[in-house]
């Protein structure tokens, strides 16, 4: 593969064309969802139609849209009765949503460490985490890798503790056949745009089969309105789901299988063609398919910076993600105990680094950006 494949332009991480098929298409529903009618334009029925189709997609399980995969998890934590004194123990590696949800209630995340190869927390870590304190337990997916869920579950029985899914980036993953968001006695999705199932905006979803547990959700999105309007039986939230999103996402839903197949097959070329570097110093995640999302393919690099230059100078974007473990962060320090070490969140916020794995990649620039790193694995690099 020649530099040909990137001449005069850059291979991006986020496709830039992201909706342009569907441009029409979200111009109409926003003047069809403007003048309906009823001037419904929150928790509408296309919302409703919207949380009924996404339902056959996770084997029945309620389904709770709301503004976003952060407030799903607040909704979740709220509806448990999470607060002040109690703990949750969180992924020391990951995006804040995991610190703020926890700790804007109250209560206090409490860090457990990562596996080094995969980056989501390390359930030995997590039952090592627990206290009489413990509320709950909230692993991560990560990338394009799903949490053990199956340890999860055992460790939360075992000890007593409410198991929360943050599977905000695995929409349409499945692990041992059950699909992501209901492992947990909750989990969440999020639609915001570069997700797996991305809007033109802002939005997610809570999943879970526990119909009480919904029920308390659905009246928190809303104000803790339960019944007739301006009646709040108890404190709620704003995280309400507008219908123009509701509409759009019902109009994409059919092609979300084809745009995960497409992230799949992006995703298992890369790691067939990265395995071999691993005695370079480039480490890719386990292949296979099982327990997969492949929302953002992350290599582990010794040499991070220098192939995110070489990949750059070369016309080809990448992304690093969570430079610092959230214990590292300003916001969480009060937090992290004196003395208490998080190695492999450390590691892994020193060498991970994405590349393109989006849709609408063509087969030549996948082969490229495949060819780039192997070439600086080599030896190959730019200056």
């Amino acid at each position: 593969m020649t530099r040909a494949v990137t001449r005069g332009r850059t291979i991006p991480f986020f496709a830039p064309d992201l909706f342009e098929e569907d441009r029409e298409v979200l111009l109409d529903l926003v003047r069809r969802t403007g003048t309906v009618a009823g001037q419904r334009f929150i928790l509408g029925e296309r919302t409703a139609a919207l949380e009924e189709a996404l339902r056959a997609t996770v084997d029945g399980a309620e389904v709770v849209a709301c503004s976003s995969g952060t407030s799903g998890l607040t909704l979740i934590l709220t509806a448990m009765g999470v607060g002040p004194g109690d703990e949750v123990v969180v992924p020391a590696y990951g995006c804040a949503p995991l610190g703020n949800t926890v700790a804007n209630l109250g209560a206090t995340p409490v860090f457990a460490d990562i596996d080094p190869v995969t980056m989501v927390v390390d359930p030995a870590e997590v039952e090592r985490a627990i206290t009489p304190r413990t509320r709950a337990v909230m692993p991560a997916h990560m990338f394009s890798v799903m949490a053990d869920m199956p340890a999860m579950r055992e460790i939360a029985r075992r000890h007593g503790v409410r198991l929360v899914e943050d599977s905000a980036v695995a929409q349409g993953g499945v692990l041992h056949g059950r699909p992501a968001g209901t492992w947990g006695e909750a989990g969440v999705f999020s639609f915001v745009q570069v997700k797996t199932f991305g809007t033109a905006g802002e939005g997610g979803a809570v999943v879970t089969h526990d119909a009480e547990l919904a029920r308390v959700v659905r009246a928190l999105r809303n104000h803790g309105q339960e019944g007739p309007r301006f009646v709040h039986q108890r404190v709620g939230l704003n995280s309400r789901f507008d219908e123009l999103q509701a509409a759009f996402q019902l109009h994409r839903l059919p092609g979300l299988a084809a745009r995960l197949e497409r992230r799949a097959r992006i995703a298992a070329h890369y790691t067939e063609r990265f395995a071999p570097l691993a005695e370079r110093g480039i480490v890719p995640p386990p292949p296979g398919r099982d327990g997969r999302c492949y929302y953002v393919y992350s290599v582990l690099a010794e040499e991070r910076d220098a192939l995110k230059r070489h990949l750059a100078a070369h016309g080809v974007a990448s992304h690093v993600y969570y430079p610092l473990p959230l214990p590292h962060q300003p916001a969480f320090a009060r937090f992290a105990p004196p003395g208490r070490e998080w190695p492999h969140a450390w590691a892994a916020s020193r060498r991970q680094l994405a590349l393109p794995v989006n849709p609408h990649l063509t087969d030549a620039e996948v082969e490229y950006v495949a060819d780039t790193v192997c070439a600086f694995a080599a030896g190959g690099r730019a200056a």
